[in-house]
């Protein structure tokens, strides 16, 4: 099976508004018709590790059952990386720990999980990080390191700064508001390159941030988040219809060319081209 290759990236604790006013370099390419921009409602609660697992399984935590911070555990549902490895391809994460308890092993243990290579399992190549304020330079700097080195089919990178920011000075503070400012930078240093090597981009969040520092409610500070798409299988736009965030990851897979699993929903809200739809769908 061809695979097509797509790097996914969530910026954690993004809120949509802000990421409407501060992310430059991604904006300049939505004015441009290169990337569409979408707004995304979070899944309840509005938290990290349980919408983890929504972004990367397509479920909701009623079903995959991650459904506080506190759940640490192996992943029981079906996730983008197998379905990347059943399909014969290759994945990678540059992520939060969290990540690794959730697809690799659990719990995480710093001097022996940090690096992964695992050909046999889900995540082939990793590198995980356990410090909120691991800088997102760093984190950017080593992906590119591994994608240049690799070329993976499937690369999931995740990044917290943006939402370490929040918890200490609010969704409103100039704090926040410069980490989303530097992540757009780390995207404009990465993404031309990631594009020339044949990569679709995927770029969302998992949740918003409050200006008390806090998130995990229902209110749209806490929920509302962007999606930034550049495929050339996708229908470029810029619409504020929020889509469901349970449909994130069955968009992925199709941009992957690989089949959906069993629990994942129909992405009905994130329409592909029509003459790409029947060649990936399955």
């Amino acid at each position: 099976m061809r695979i097509n290759r797509v790097i996914y990236i969530v910026l954690d604790g993004l809120r949509y508004d802000v990421a409407c006013s501060h992310m430059g370099y991604l904006h300049h390419l939505v004015e441009y018709e290169k990337m569409s921009r979408l707004r995304v409602e979070s899944e309840l609660p509005s938290l990290s590790r349980p919408l983890y697992e929504t972004l990367l399984t397509g479920t909701p935590p009623y079903i995959h059952g991650i459904t506080t911070n506190a759940t640490i555990r192996r992943s029981t549902e079906v996730s983008m990386f197998d379905l990347v490895v059943k399909a014969g391809g290759t994945t990678a994460a540059f992520a939060y720990h969290w990540v690794s308890e959730l697809y690799s092993r659990a719990p995480f243990q710093p001097m022996t999980d940090r690096i992964q290579h695992n050909p046999d399992g889900a995540i082939h190549y990793g590198s995980f990080y356990f410090e909120d304020h691991y800088p997102d330079t760093h984190l950017f700097a080593e992906a590119s390191c591994w994608i240049e080195a690799e070329r993976p089919d499937f690369v999931y990178i995740h990044s917290m700064n943006i939402d370490d920011a929040g918890h200490r000075e609010g969704a409103h503070s100039r704090l926040y508001q410069d980490a989303v400012l530097r992540a757009d930078q780390c995207l404009a240093h990465c993404l031309p390159r990631w594009m020339e090597l044949g990569y679709d981009i995927v770029v969302t969040s998992d949740h918003g941030m409050t200006e008390a520092h806090n998130h995990g409610g229902t209110t749209q500070a806490d929920r509302e988040v962007p999606l930034f798409i550049a495929s050339s299988r996708y229908v470029t736009q810029v619409s504020d219809t929020c889509v469901k965030q349970v449909d994130v990851a069955p968009f992925v897979a199709t941009l992957l060319g690989v089949p959906h699993s069993p629990a994942m929903t129909a992405h009905q809200s994130i329409p592909l081209k029509e003459e790409q739809r029947d060649g990936l769908v399955t």
